[in-house]
């Protein structure tokens, strides 16, 4: 009788260890696909049980929670929603998390371990923390002035403090209210349906993830390139160019727009926006320096994020002569987003230090504690100090004697550079309207801000007139809010430079 009670015994003893065993492989080895599986609710349930970690922008949350009574507890609220939405982007219990709501969701939702009290906290509790907050460094004022500058207009501006990299604005217009996307039901699907389905695209972000052809804005790049390799050697000086040029290996002749280009000098080529220099120019740089030249500004990248992902733009690494003369005035397959163009504008305005670019400044805890900082983005050199110094003063000819008067601010040094991109089947559709500069304010030993932008379908008789016209009024505005902010800044600290 012992003998079968032992048996027995050791029986519920093996099945028992076989019962822990089993649920230790369930917990340790099958809990994130059982969590991931879409039968199971309570991930869900759990990510909305508690309020959502706020967006801030000068401080001041632009983002909020509120409870809806319902099974899931918490649904995302948005102050200025289509102001912001090219920032925030949206937090949707139906359609998920876009730009920085899903770059930072795990700080947001409170599953960052940088949060956790001790570290592995949250792996071995498999809970959560109070949702932390993510400061930007966007100034409010200055994206106030880029959107209404747009009007609705289809367009977007990136505005860039060229000292650090920081992103002071990121505006896409149209835009839209991602409040509509919060939460579920027959609503949230039909703003859905409808913002999908409208022509003006409100959902895209205009101005990381959509590339345009930079046209003429891009022939600072081709300078910047000339100068480097000493093609060359004096910017005021008669070049052997024609007026038309006829593209290498082609019997296509490629005219300018603006007068008095023939053998006209780098400088001037800039100032009035002459294709047939830069396009000349390109070809003697050649294809390797042209393309080395590009990607030092940041073309061709296909990792760029702050922390959102962006665009690649495109600089084309093989070519024949006749597509590189087309490409070095910003035409053919060469492509950018609206922060591309405000890095090569940073880059020209800080010397030739490209600061990459970042939208976050600091993360923190519920409790306001900095969990993470940023600090200024990872520097680069995308030509050198002596060619920015040079293409500075281009920049600046621009705007006090050439096509971006429409930039200028009174006191204050302006450099820019308009351009116009054809589009459409033969170039029939009308032009895309661009627009760079930077601004440093009197007595200031750096630049407040670097500025990029386009509109959409800007009406023009001539290529420069559409960016000097539609965007260099936006480009002023954007730069006269981001001076004031600078300056309030440097009074504060008592009127030293200021970090970001």
């Amino acid at each position: 009788m012992i003998r079968h009670i032992r048996r027995a015994a050791a029986f519920c003893l093996l099945l028992l260890v076989a019962l822990l065993v089993n649920a230790a492989r369930v917990q340790l080895f099958e809990a994130d696909a059982l969590d991931g599986n879409p039968a199971n609710r309570r991930s869900t349930i759990a990510r909305y049980d508690q309020p959502r970690g706020d967006i801030l922008v000068g401080g001041r949350p632009v983002t909020g929670s509120k409870e809806t009574g319902e099974q899931l507890s918490f649904e995302r609220t948005y102050l200025h929603g289509p102001l912001y939405a090219p920032v925030t982007g949206y937090a949707s219990q139906t359609y998920g998390t876009t730009l920085l709501e899903n770059a930072e969701d795990e700080v947001l939702s409170g599953t960052d371990p940088l949060l956790a009290p001790l570290p592995f906290w949250n792996e071995f509790t498999r809970g959560r923390q109070p949702g932390g907050d993510v400061v930007t460094t966007v100034e409010a004022s200055v994206q106030q002035a880029a959107y209404e500058g747009l009007g609705g207009r289809r367009g977007a501006v990136a505005a860039l403090d060229p000292s650090t990299g920081a992103i002071l604005a990121l505006v896409s217009t149209p835009s839209y209210d991602p409040e509509r996307l919060s939460g579920t039901g027959a609503a949230v699907t039909d703003a859905w349906t409808r913002l999908n389905a409208s022509t003006t695209m409100p959902m895209l972000n205009r101005a990381i993830r959509q590339t345009y052809p930079p046209g003429s804005t891009f022939k600072i790049v081709t300078a910047a390139a000339a100068l480097d390799a000493r093609t060359v050697t004096d910017a005021d000086a008669p070049t052997d160019t024609p007026s038309p040029y006829v593209l290498p290996g082609t019997r296509t002749t490629l005219p300018d727009e603006a007068k008095g280009c023939a053998e006209a000098s780098l400088a001037d080529a800039v100032r009035v926006s002459c294709n047939t220099v830069m396009a000349r120019l390109g070809v003697e740089v050649g294809l390797e320096g042209m393309v080395e030249a590009a990607e030092k500004f940041g073309f061709n990248d296909a990792g760029l994020r702050i922390p959102s992902g962006v665009a690649r733009s495109n600089f084309d690494t093989d070519m024949s002569d006749d597509q590189l003369a087309l490409s070095s005035i910003g035409q053919f397959n060469t492509t950018a987003t609206p922060l591309q163009m405000a890095m090569v504008a940073s880059a020209v305005a800080n010397g030739g230090d490209l600061r990459r670019p970042h939208l976050v400044d600091r993360v923190t805890a519920a409790d306001g504690d900095t969990v993470r900082q940023e600090g200024a983005g990872a520097s680069s050199w995308a030509m050198s100090p002596s060619t920015a110094v040079q293409l500075q003063r281009m920049m600046v000819e621009v705007v006090e004697n050439g096509t971006g008067s429409n930039a200028a601010i009174e006191g204050v040094t302006v450099g820019g550079k308009t351009g116009t991109a054809q589009h459409g089947v033969d170039n029939s559709g009308l032009p895309y309207a661009w627009f760079i500069s930077w601004a440093r304010a009197p007595g200031s030993g750096r630049p407040a801000v670097a500025v990029a932008v386009v509109v959409e379908d800007a009406s023009a008789d001539r290529a420069d007139i559409s960016g000097g016209g539609s965007a260099a009024p936006i480009a002023r505005a954007v730069m006269e809010a981001a001076l004031e902010e600078d300056a309030d800044r440097r009074d504060g600290d008592g009127g030293g430079a200021v970090g970001r």
